[in-house]
C-alpha cells in the first residue's frame, strides 16, 4: 500500500511499535485478536486496526502540500478535512479557513471565494452542486481534492445501479457531509432516498409495500428523497449502498431486510419488483476497525477507552459496539483524564460530556483496559492517552521493557 508524507508529530513511538510487531506477525491481516502488552498488574489491550486509514492519510497529505506550495495565497477548506479536533486545529493554526462547518452552514460567503483562492475538497467529498458553485468561480477543483477514493467507489456503484433503472437506498447520517455528497452524486443518475437505521428502513418498507401511502412517505422521509421522487413508480428496483463509515452489521441487515420484503410482496402480488444484490460499500478501514474491536470485546476487557472526534461516525459505531461488553469512555485527547483519575467523556446518546471520578476501577487486578480509536484519530494522540493511564494505574513493568517483549 501507498505510503503517505504526513507531519511527523502525527507519528508515535509506542503504537508505530505495536503495529510493526502485529504487520510483521499477520501481513495479509487475517487475525483481528488484540495486542495485549503485559505491565504485571495492568494489561493495555490494544486493538488489531485503528488509527489513520488510507483515506484519511491521502487526504492529510494533499492538505499540508497545498499549505507548502501555495505561500502568500488565501486557502480554504470547504468543511472539516476529517472528523478530529487536534487534525483541524492544526490546519487552521496553519491558516487554513473553513468555508462551511459539518452540518452544511456556510461561514465564508460564496462571493468572498474568487479565481485565485486554493480550496481543498475534504476526505468526505462534496456535492455537485458545490463543485458547480466552485468551477462558476474558476477554482480548480481537482488539485487539492482529498476526497476518499473508497467514498468514490460508492458514488461509481450508485451510477452502475442507475444504468439498471435501481432506485438507491443510502444507509446514512443524512447531515453528515459524505451521506450530503453520495446523496448529490447519486441523485444526479437516479432517485435516492436515506435511512439511518433499521427502523428507518422498516418504515421505508410499509411504504414500498403500500401499508403506507404516498402522503405519508413524503412526510416519513421529507427531505430525505430525491426530486420527482414517486413511490408508485419508484420502488419497482431496489439497491442499498451507504456512507462509508456507518455499523457494517446494520448496513446488512437493511439490504437482507429490503431484499426480502420486496421479494416476497413481488411474489405474493405478482410484480416484477427486483432488489439488486450489492456488495457492502463499507470501507476496508471501516471493516477492519469494527471487525479488530469485536476482537476487544471477546479479550473481555474491565473497561475500553475509545479516542477520537466526536463528530467522528466511525469511531461512534466503536463505542457503541464496545459498550455492549464494558464500561466504555469515549474521549477526545489526554487531556480528558486528569491526574486525580476523573475522566470526561462523551456520551454518544445523549450528545453530552459526563464527568466520572475514579474511572479505574482499584479492586481488579490485573485490571485490564482495552484501546482503541477512530480512523480519523493520529496514533500520537492515543499514544498519549496510553501515557496517561500508565501514570494513573503505576503498572509494575516500565513501558520500554513491556514494548521490547512483543518484538
Amino acid at each position: 500500500m501507498k505510503q503517505f508524507e504526513i507531519p511527523e508529530f502525527y507519528r508515535s513511538p509506542i503504537i508505530s511499535k505495536v503495529k510493526a510487531f502485529r504487520k510483521a506477525q499477520d501481513p495479509r491481516k487475517k487475525d483481528f485478536t488484540p495486542t495485549v502488552l503485559d505491565f504485571g498488574n495492568l494489561k493495555l489491550v490494544i486493538a488489531r486496526h485503528f488509527g489513520f486509514c488510507y483515506g484519511v492519510e491521502n487526504a492529510i497529505e494533499i492538505a499540508y502540500r497545498a499549505i507548502a506550495e501555495n505561500e502568500g495565497k488565501r486557502i480554504f477548506l470547504l468543511s472539516q478535512m476529517i472528523h478530529n479536533p487536534g487534525v483541524n486545529e492544526d490546519l487552521t493554526n496553519h491558516g487554513i479557513t473553513f468555508i462551511q462547518d459539518t452540518e452544511g452552514k456556510q461561514l465564508i460567503d460564496w462571493n468572498e471565494i474568487t479565481a485565485e483562492d486554493v480550496v481543498i475538497i475534504p476526505a468526505f467529498g462534496t456535492t455537485l452542486e458545490i463543485e458547480a458553485i466552485l468551477k462558476e468561480k474558476g477554482v480548480n477543483v481537482e488539485q487539492y481534492n482529498t476526497t476518499c477514493p473508497f467514498v468514490e467507489k460508492v458514488w461509481n456503484r450508485s451510477e452502475k445501479l442507475a444504468q439498471d433503472q435501481h432506485t438507491l437506498v443510502i444507509h446514512g447520517k443524512y447531515n453528515h457531509e459524505e451521506t450530503r455528497a453520495t446523496f448529490s452524486h447519486t441523485a444526479a443518475h437516479t432517485q435516492a432516498v436515506i435511512v439511518k437505521d433499521l427502523a428507518e428502513a422498516k418504515l421505508l418498507g410499509e411504504c414500498i409495500t403500500g401499508k403506507r401511502s404516498s402522503e405519508e412517505f413524503y412526510q416519513l422521509f421529507n427531505g430525505k428523497y430525491t426530486a420527482g421522487f414517486d413511490p408508485e413508480v419508484h420502488f419497482s428496483r431496489l439497491g442499498v449502498i451507504n456512507q462509508t463509515t456507518m455499523l457494517a452489521t446494520e448496513t446488512q441487515e437493511i439490504a437482507e431486510y429490503l431484499k426480502a420484503l420486496t421479494e416476497a410482496h413481488a411474489l405474493e402480488n405478482k410484480l416484477d419488483k427486483r432488489f439488486a444484490d450489492t456488495r457492502d460499500t463499507l470501507c476496508y478501514a471501516t471493516n477492519d476497525n469494527q471487525s479488530a474491536t469485536l476482537g476487544l470485546m471477546e479479550a473481555k476487557p474491565d473497561l475500553a477507552i475509545v479516542v477520537g472526534g466526536y463528530n467522528s461516525s466511525n469511531t461512534t459505531h466503536l463505542v457503541e459496539l464496545l459498550e455492549q461488553t464494558c464500561p466504555t469512555y469515549f474521549i477526545k485527547d489526554a487531556t480528558e483524564i486528569s491526574d486525580s483519575g476523573t475522566i470526561n467523556s462523551f456520551n454518544i446518546h445523549s450528545k453530552s460530556m459526563e464527568t466520572v471520578s475514579d474511572f479505574i476501577p482499584q479492586s481488579e487486578r490485573p485490571l485490564r483496559i482495552a484501546i482503541t480509536s477512530g480512523a480519523s484519530c493520529p496514533d500520537a494522540t492515543v499514544d498519549q492517552v496510553i501515557q496517561r493511564v500508565l501514570k494513573l494505574t503505576q503498572p509494575e513493568k516500565d513501558l520500554e521493557s513491556v514494548l521490547r517483549s512483543i518484538q
